[in-house]
């Protein structure tokens, strides 16, 4: 079995810019400059035909390329757990992007995507309550930005779990117009 994803790789002096953000906190699980990225679909667990599948189906997608920057830092909160993020704007053509590659992993059996897509870089993680770290977190960084970068391709990425984290490895890349 694969565990993929399809995400956008921030340029290196984006990933850079996010990396400064981090902070040394204890109370957080940052993650690394391998890590970062911007997820437009999780696959989940596939068998090497669908997965094979999936990687032709997404080179069939066209799209122009764009331009993003990163605007600010936000929170996802789970029971007892939860997600610091750097947002992204502007909003409408990763998610037109991320749209079609939805559509692909339909036509290719996966299950549609439940949940509402909401365009964002995984910045760390925590569990337990968190609240005031969080809050100070959030108050520090809230202007949080960059220069606009072009994103001229997206990425299929396998995920592997170790006890030290996930390793992701480049699987395809799919350039954009």
């Amino acid at each position: 079995m694969h565990r993929l994803f399809v995400a956008i790789r921030p340029p290196d002096d984006v990933r850079d810019l996010l990396i400064d953000a981090m902070d040394d906190s204890p109370d957080f699980r940052w993650q690394d400059d391998e890590q970062l990225h911007l997820t437009l679909r999780f696959i989940g667990e596939v068998d090497r035909p669908q997965a094979d599948d999936l990687a032709d189906a997404l080179g069939r997608i066209r799209a122009e390329r764009f331009q993003l920057r990163i605007v600010g830092v936000g929170r996802f909160d789970q029971r007892r757990a939860g997600a610091l993020w750097a947002g992204v704007e502007p909003r409408e053509p990763v998610a037109a992007l991320a749209s079609k590659v939805e559509r692909v992993c339909q036509q290719v059996g996966l299950e549609p995507e439940r949940r509402a897509f909401h365009p964002h870089i995984t910045l760390a993680r925590w569990k337990g309550r968190r609240t005031r770290e969080v809050q100070e977190f959030l108050e520090r960084k809230r202007g949080l930005s960059s220069e606009a970068f072009d994103v001229d391709c997206f990425i299929l990425f396998e995920s592997r779990l170790s006890r030290h984290g996930a390793h992701y490895e480049e699987v395809a890349s799919y350039p954009l117009s």
